[in-house]
């Protein structure tokens, strides 16, 4: 049986190149899609699910913290993914995924973080403790950070790829801290509701406009993604050509002197 598509026609459809043409024949389809989901989710969120019996109003916040939680480390889990791309198999669109992907990831880290906050005064008391999911999702941003900042540090891009998917590599020690958090320690973070043994605790009421608003989060996530591969490429395209026309100068002005 033949396969339905030869890894070598993948490999080509992972060029810059064809990136550049199919992801932008398919980004304003997939930004479409968002946008509708993200319609929706909102109609559900405020006029269709009910207010928690203990959490009142306040449970809305839970229609942008667990989305944007859930694509906080969905986005590192592809710059790990990406960064092993570019220390084994060296592919050229892998640092380029990386690099799109940390900020956006930093983005949902922080809505995560701020919205947690703001569900954790009415439920705790207070915006903040050192509970260990809250913790490692900290971490979890200053990672993003880390990262961010190491780009801008070291000039040359092939010596920062290579570091930083060797740290970001090392930084994915978090995520299972992140995921198991609250069932290794006693915390004051609710528990997993939805992926868990027995299904989901949460009502159906709630569920459905929750898992509308995860999907709308991880399409939009997915447009930004692409848009900001896209802009990476033609960024490095634009570095590129200034160092040939730079280096046609020099040619240029050292061609009469040698004459």
């Amino acid at each position: 049986m033949k396969p339905m598509m030869p890894m070598g026609r993948l490999t080509r459809l992972a060029q810059p190149g064809h990136f550049m043409r199919w992801s932008g024949a398919l980004l304003p389809w997939v930004a479409g899609l968002a946008l509708v989901l993200l319609a929706v989710g909102q109609y559900l969120t405020w006029f269709v699910a009910p207010p928690d019996y203990q959490q009142g109003e306040t449970v809305r916040i839970m229609y942008i913290h667990v989305p944007a939680a859930w694509m906080a480390v969905f986005f590192y889990g592809a710059m790990a993914v990406s960064a092993l791309g570019t220390l084994i198999w060296r592919h050229p669109l892998a640092d380029v995924a990386q690099r799109a992907a940390a900020p956006i990831g930093a983005a949902f880290t922080l809505i995560c973080l701020v919205t947690g906050s703001l569900w954790g005064k009415p439920m705790w008391g207070t915006y903040w403790v050192w509970d260990a999911r809250l913790t490692s999702m900290l971490v979890l941003f200053l990672i993003y950070c880390g990262l961010l900042a190491l780009w801008r540090t070291i000039e040359d891009p092939n010596r920062a790829a290579r570091a930083v998917a060797i740290l970001t590599l090392v930084g994915a020690v978090n995520l299972p801290i992140i995921k198991f958090s609250v069932n290794w320690w006693s915390t004051l973070h609710q528990p997993a509701s939805i992926l868990r043994m027995g299904g989901p605790t949460i009502h159906p009421t709630m569920l459905y406009p929750l898992l509308v608003m995860i999907a709308a989060a991880s399409v939009l996530g997915i447009a930004l993604h692409l848009q900001a591969m896209r802009t990476e490429i033609l960024r490095r395209r634009v570095r590129t050509l200034a160092i040939l026309e730079a280096e046609r100068l020099d040619a240029a002005l050292l061609a009469p002197q040698a004459a």
